[in-house]
């Protein structure tokens, strides 16, 4: 397993890492255990939650799977989602942000979080209220790095600034949504990571299961799949999207790798990029992530990709 650095800090991490999303809702506890013993065996290091994924459930079943394993695993979660009906149950706020970081280290079960990352952008708070309340987490020992996720490159900009300006401590990777459909960040998020040095964890990197080559064009999605009887999945459906990846299928097949493993491939590429969570049901995708891992793809096999992607 290749290990690098998050960003500019001294945290390494494993280049395949492992998404806790699946935990709790197509995962079960046993399940859980199973798919994080995998990963720890294939040298997976970095386990990314959420305190929203299934209402703290799938930080329970992560904090389990970990015990014992602590001190060889960098754990990640986020806050910021909505986890209830009052008006404090949201958002960035100093008393969320907090409030929030002691149940994670609740149902986690550990001491410290590795990193605390913001999961979205919230308007209605100022920045500086957020990045104090985090530093002031990280001054009591009770978080190490922040991130963020979801953000926009001048959100991400702004942030830094107010970190450098205030003397705080600041955000050490974001965490957006890429992957070879999804390239929107590229236009300017990319290039602001790059310069400022930002770890970039992307989230989806297999386009919600349309990178696995799972979804035909031209064929109903298959049940149990994530996009049957989903008319909010159907924008990932078009024909062309298909089309595409039935295009990249072929390419990763003629040189004896599945799709998947071409997307995670890829993104491993990519200069910005520290480690990448995939979301997994069984142990065996985890032993099938971590093999794309040792896929490394030459500029001329890059610039091949991007001429299958346009047809």
């Amino acid at each position: 397993m290749e290990y690098r650095q998050l960003g500019r800090s001294g945290l390494r991490v494993s280049v395949i890492g492992l998404g806790g999303n699946t935990f709790g809702r197509y995962a079960d506890e046993s399940r859980t255990a199973e798919i994080v013993r995998e990963a720890l065996e294939q040298g997976i290091n970095f386990f990314d939650t959420a305190n929203i994924y299934n209402l703290g459930i799938s930080e329970t079943y992560l904090g389990k799977a970990l015990r014992g394993f602590r001190d060889s695993a960098v754990i990640a979660t986020k806050v910021g989602m909505r986890m209830g009906e009052g008006p404090n149950e949201y958002g960035s706020s100093r008393k969320h942000v907090t409030e929030s970081c002691h149940a994670s280290l609740r149902r986690l079960d550990i001491e410290t979080i590795d990193l605390f990352q913001i999961h979205e952008f919230d308007a209605l708070t100022p920045l500086q209220e957020t990045l104090s309340a985090l530093d002031d987490l990280v001054r009591a020992g009770k978080v190490r790095y922040i991130g963020c996720s979801n953000y926009a490159a001048w959100q991400l900009t702004e942030a830094l600034w107010i970190s450098d300006r205030e003397q705080l401590a600041k955000f050490v990777s974001a965490q957006p949504e890429y992957n070879l459909l999804e390239r929107e960040i590229e236009r300017e998020l990319v290039p602001c990571c790059l310069h400022f040095g930002i770890g970039i964890i992307p989230y989806f990197p297999l386009g919600a299961g349309v990178l696995t080559g799972k979804y035909r064009p031209g064929e109903p999605p298959p049940e149990g799949t994530r996009g049957h009887n989903n008319p909010r999945f159907e924008p990932r459906l078009r024909a062309e999207t298909l089309e595409a990846v039935q295009r990249l299928d072929t390419w990763a097949r003629e040189r004896g790798r599945t799709v998947g493993e071409l997307a995670l491939a890829w993104l491993a590429a990519q200069p910005a990029v520290s480690t990448i969570i995939a979301g997994t049901t069984r142990p065996e995708q985890v032993a099938g992530n971590a093999r794309a891992a040792e896929w490394k793809l030459t500029p001329e096999e890059l610039r091949e990709i991007a001429d299958v992607l346009v047809g």
